[in-house]
């Protein structure tokens, strides 16, 4: 079975949190994407919450229609309070049970798979939105949407790092255009439904998460270069190898998301990821050298045709405002986390020709 987050690193977002886990005891919440990487990680730390920590259990429904390969790699925790449904969030959906918490994390974030299903990426965060602000709507429901730090396009050298206040420039016409734009659009349809009274909204636009849960097949910078780097292979470098990242390890993002939900202000925007050490994708197989002390073999290569190659020169967030309102502080350093990654991959990523990955089968609760 694929793993995500382990034991330590639940218990870590759990100890970030503090006694505001206790938040969510009795509570029930509706996961839009939940079997993606960042939702196939929170749905860990549900199920943690309810073995380890809460007297009454959070209730968590998971909606995904599995149309990105890696999400049929996940299994929840055996938990009879987490139940997943197989659904198209772009047609109307009513959950079993009451919301108190409806999370938006649907959508298609990977540049591989959101070139190959540009109108898919487009209407799932469109209709998919509205149709879960919705259900938060008739429910009472707090919404939490995930938007993309990629909505503020490639900001001037004076906007970086980028707050929340930076309007972004970004193309319409563009090959990334069907993704950053449904990401506008979703945060345009959280602030009417805000302003209007008919929900309780928050957008999060996270920074380049990453850490257990991400794998090979999400064709994204790390797990592209864990793939190689374990199998003894060159990696390749897109372009000049000059545009710069800061990478943010998946506990640390949790924890502020979770943050977000429990303490935002309604109508606001939230930055997550990590302000330390924006490095460039050169820098970075410097520094997995230095982590695996091991040298790195590497090329750079012009883009690949199922790849859009107009990705922003630089992203690295501002997140002064959620470490004034919510006490968001990351934690783990670059280094540290890459260390955790690898050491999962080397478990759960494909290892030499003779070596089978287990896929995971999903138990399915209806489907349409």
């Amino acid at each position: 079975m694929i793993q995500v987050c382990g034991y330590s690193d639940c218990e870590e977002v759990c100890h970030s949190l503090g006694d505001l886990a206790h938040r969510f005891a009795g509570k029930a919440v509706l996961v839009g994407g939940g079997c993606g990487f960042l939702g196939r990680n929170m749905v860990r730390i549900f199920a943690h919450l309810n073995e380890r920590i809460l007297d009454k259990p959070v209730r968590v429904t998971v909606v995904d229609d599995f149309i990105v390969p890696s999400a049929l790699e996940f299994q929840p925790a055996e938990d009879a309070n987490i139940r997943v449904v197989r659904h198209n969030l772009c047609v109307p959906f009513e959950p079993e049970q009451r919301c108190d918490y409806v999370i938006n994390l649907a959508g298609i974030a990977s540049p591989h798979y959101y070139r190959a299903f540009p109108m898919e990426t487009l209407e799932v965060t469109v209709f998919g939105t509205r149709n879960l602000l919705e259900i938060a709507r008739r429910h009472k429901a707090r919404f939490i949407f995930f938007s993309s730090s990629e909505i503020y396009g490639n900001p001037p050298p004076d906007s970086v790092p980028t707050d929340e206040s930076y309007r972004g420039y970004v193309s319409c016409r563009g090959p990334r255009a069907c993704y950053d734009e449904s990401k506008r659009l979703g945060e345009t349809l959280c602030y009417i439904y805000s302003t209007n009274r008919l929900a309780l909204t928050c957008t999060i636009r996270p920074f380049n998460v990453f850490g257990p849960g991400m794998l090979e097949n999400d064709y994204r910078v790390l797990p592209n270069f864990a793939g190689k780097i374990l199998n003894g292979e060159p990696i390749h470098i897109y372009g000049d190898g000059n545009q710069t990242r800061t990478f943010c390890y998946i506990t640390d993002a949790l924890g502020g998301f979770l943050r977000v939900m429990l303490l935002g202000t309604d109508n606001e925007v939230y930055n997550i990821g990590q302000d330390k050490l924006e490095i460039s994708m050169l820098g970075l197989v410097l520094r997995l050298e230095k982590v695996l002390n091991r040298r790195i073999d590497f090329k750079l290569v012009e883009y690949p045709s199922d790849y859009p190659p107009d990705e922003p020169a630089r992203r690295c967030p501002d997140i002064s405002k959620a470490r004034r309102e919510l006490g968001y502080k990351p934690q783990v350093e670059l280094d540290d986390g890459l260390h955790r990654f690898f050491d999962w991959a080397r478990v759960n990523y494909q290892l030499g020709a003779g070596t089978k990955r287990h896929r995971t089968k999903l138990r399915l609760s209806g489907s349409s």
